[in-house]
């Protein structure tokens, strides 16, 4: 298991395609032609990650948005992010 602390935040690297069509999203590393599909929920968390200063406001964005158990929500938020890190999708930064 990664290392990532919430103080930090994601940046999306140049490589990296993203679509989104009815609510799901695709996103493709160009230079690894590694995909990976989010569904509606996976989507959601994408844009409050990729939009948040870090991931523990993309998180308290998410809570005030879903009605779902806090400890759930940002296990679930951290599992996203090691999975887009694994793919080359996102890196973390300061």
């Amino acid at each position: 298991m990664m290392s990532i602390t919430f103080t930090e935040g994601t940046r999306v690297p140049p490589d990296v395609l993203v679509r989104e069509l009815d609510g799901e999203s695709v996103i493709l590393n160009l230079n690894t032609e590694r995909y990976f599909g989010l569904n509606e929920m996976g989507t959601r968390m994408w844009s409050a990650l990729t939009q948040s200063t870090s991931i523990q406001a993309a998180y308290e964005t998410l809570l005030t948005e879903y009605d779902v158990d806090a400890d759930l929500l940002r296990q679930d938020l951290q599992h996203l992010v090691e999975q887009l890190i694994e793919h080359g999708l996102v890196e973390i930064h300061s």
